[in-house]
């Protein structure tokens, strides 16, 4: 609680709460859930071009070629870059909730 002078105008639960909501991807309904998935790019960066399976960066890509293909060479410009063919950006959208402007005065 404040002293007598200058009320507190917002608590820490409150704030916990702005910030946990600004860093999660959550609701949107329907929309929302299609969101979270990726829609038809998915949220994993790279694919691989022999099995189709996908990996959010060039490190699990390679992790996943010398397990899964070890007779095979790793490059990274062989795998699809699903950002670049879904228009770079697969986590903006209904889902996001940190864009969602509250109405506090």
């Amino acid at each position: 609680m404040g002293g007598k002078a200058k009320p507190t105008k917002h608590t820490a639960k409150e704030l916990a709460q702005k910030e946990k909501n600004a860093l999660s991807n959550k609701g949107g309904g329907s929309a929302g859930l299609k969101d979270r998935a990726g829609g038809s790019a998915g949220h994993s960066k790279y694919k691989c071009n022999i099995c189709m399976q996908a990996a959010p960066d060039p490190k699990s890509m390679q992790m996943h070629f010398e397990s899964k293909h070890p007779k095979e060479e790793f490059s990274l410009e062989k795998c699809s870059d699903l950002h670049a063919a879904a228009g770079g950006v697969t986590t903006a959208g209904v889902a996001v909730r940190g864009g969602i402007k509250k109405h506090h005065n």
